[in-house]
C-alpha cells in the first residue's frame, strides 16, 4: 500500500513564503513522476507543476518563476517552493503520483489527502 502524505501548509501574507512537502511511503519500486495540483473553492483542480523520473519539469503558467519543484529520490519526497505568493494561490494542494509497487502488472496513481494554502493579510 502506498500512500501520499502532503505538509507545509498554512495561512500567508501576500508576497510571502510556503515550502510543501509530500513524502511517498509504503511499497515503491518505481515512482514515474510527482506532482501538485490545487483546488481553489468552486474551481476545478489544476496541474500546478510536475517532475519526471527523468527529471523533466514543468510549470502552470500563472506559477512560473514564481514556485519550485524539487525532490529528494531517496527520501521519495516532492516539494514545492511557493514564493510571492498571491491571494489567487489560496487552495488545497495535492500531491499526485504514478508509482509501481514492484509487484502490481500496472502502475497505480495516487492522491495525498491534500493541504490547505490560504494567501491573506
Amino acid at each position: 500500500q502506498v500512500q501520499l502524505v502532503e505538509s507545509g501548509g498554512g495561512l500567508v501574507q501576500p508576497g510571502g513564503s510556503l515550502r510543501l512537502s509530500c513524502a511517498a511511503s509504503g511499497s515503491i519500486r518505481i515512482i514515474y513522476y510527482m506532482a501538485w495540483y490545487r483546488q481553489a473553492p468552486g474551481q476545478q483542480r489544476e496541474l500546478v507543476t510536475s517532475i519526471t523520473r527523468a527529471g523533466t519539469i514543468g510549470y502552470a503558467d500563472s506559477v512560473k518563476g514564481r514556485f519550485t519543484i524539487s525532490r529528494d529520490n531517496a527520501k521519495n519526497t516532492v516539494y514545492l517552493q511557493m514564493n510571492s505568493l498571491k491571494p489567487e494561490d489560496t487552495a488545497v494542494y495535492y500531491c499526485n503520483s504514478d508509482i509501481w509497487d514492484g509487484s502490481s502488472p500496472l502502475r497505480q496513481n495516487y492522491w495525498g489527502q491534500g493541504t490547505q494554502v490560504t494567501v491573506s493579510s
